[in-house]
């Protein structure tokens, strides 16, 4: 199937490593030019060389923490400066730390909702005049398989990710009209740094080993094991292409089959 996306223009928030990476090497597997960002500009600029030596599309790392007030004005000017517009946002950040509801104090609190929340609102916010002029625009929110079916010890993120899934279909209802496209990806346990670190924080609670833990989880997905992140990459990037054009207010998990809800 041809996505359409050769010459599309994306940017794709924290994708120096995990799953915003894989999504962003996928897109630039078909063909899109990738705006690609973290906190790191080493990082950063690895990541991007990586990814054009394997693809040979071009490419732009931009430093930037997307929790800050005035980086999603940064991230989205110099992708339209550097490649002459956008048609494609895909917003995702570091998730909240592990921990049950009493262990976290209103600061904690506060940065989760900068981070897991208000870093999408205003991506996209910044966004909208660009994505206006395109002829195929999508945005597409990381939130979590969380926002479904809580998941034990991750209060943060089950809370502040569900208003993120919920922005994202008022916003496809919203601005549906005018074309653009909102849907969110819903991952599951994926093989990520991310991942790993909530696995030993399992294995210090529980006296156990990462190894250990991790089996445990693969016990609870029908597909009994987790996810690679080219395997959650391709979901996505079907989702922004222009061959899924009527798919709007998604939510989709990419889980393995982990929710247990209909």
């Amino acid at each position: 199937m041809d996505l359409k996306l050769n010459e599309k223009i994306a940017l794709v928030s924290g994708s120096s490593r995990g799953l915003g990476y894989a999504v962003a090497l996928a897109l630039a597997q078909e063909g899109a030019q990738v705006a690609i960002n973290s906190r790191n500009t080493e990082e950063t600029a690895q990541a991007a060389q990586r990814m054009h030596h394997a693809t040979g599309t071009k490419v732009l790392p931009l430093t930037a923490d997307v929790t800050a007030v005035g980086s999603a004005d940064y991230l989205v000017g110099e992708t339209v400066n550097y490649f002459g517009g956008l048609d494609i946002l895909i917003t995702n950040a570091g998730g909240p730390p592990s921990g049950s509801f009493e262990s976290f104090d209103d600061a904690t609190w506060q940065h989760a909702v900068e981070s897991s929340f208000l870093s999408h609102v205003r991506l996209i916010r910044a966004a909208l005049p660009h994505l206006r002029k395109s002829s195929a625009p999508s945005v597409l929110t990381f939130t979590s398989y969380s926002v479904k079916q809580p998941i034990p010890n991750l209060v943060l993120s089950n809370s502040i990710r569900a208003a993120t899934a919920a922005l994202t279909k008022t916003l496809s209802i919203e601005l549906g009209s005018q074309g653009i496209r909102f849907n969110s990806i819903l991952p599951g346990w994926t093989e990520t740094e991310r991942v790993a670190v909530l696995m030993k924080y399992r294995a210090d609670s529980n006296g156990t080993t990462i190894e250990d833990e991790i089996e445990r989880q693969a016990r609870d997905i029908p597909l009994g094991r987790l996810a690679q992140p080219e395997e959650f990459a391709r979901a996505a990037v079907f989702l922004v292409s222009p061959a899924a054009s009527y798919i709007n207010g998604v939510l989709l998990p990419v889980d393995g089959g982990a929710i247990r809800g209909v």
